[in-house]
């Protein structure tokens, strides 16, 4: 079992950055995959970045490519997020997931059995 609770939301304007953290209970957080989604009014929710266990692999949505940055830190067991250069459109409740490495797919958010609370990220124009 894995509990998460995000950090880090708040209103940002736009081009300016955000970091977000996942923080995560138990002992095997270093055996998850962790991933990050967003879901915006109105709209489905949609993988942003997900990365491995060992954080050799990442995944990146084209909309986040070159502008935010997944990243974790096994011995505090937190994955982070990364937002630079935001826009309006980013403007969502952030949720970070974990999952088993297998299957070894990083941005299906069905294969995430475990969830955090979300926090909200606004960006304004």
């Amino acid at each position: 079992q894995v509990q998460l609770v995000e950090s880090g939301g708040g209103l940002v304007q736009a081009g300016g950055s955000l970091r977000l953290s996942c923080a995560a209970s138990g002992r095997t957080f270093s055996s998850y995959a962790m991933g990050w989604f967003r879901q915006a009014p109105g709209k489905e929710r949609e993988s942003v970045a997900a990365i491995t266990w060992s954080g050799r692999s990442q995944y990146y949505a084209d909309s986040v490519k070159g502008r935010f940055t997944i990243s974790r830190d096994n011995a505090k067991n937190t994955v982070y997020l990364q937002m630079n250069s935001l826009k309006p459109e980013d403007t969502a409740v952030y949720y970070c997931a974990a999952k088993r490495p297998n299957p070894t797919s990083l941005q299906a958010g069905s294969l995430y059995p475990y969830w955090g609370q979300g926090t909200q990220v606004t960006v304004s124009s």
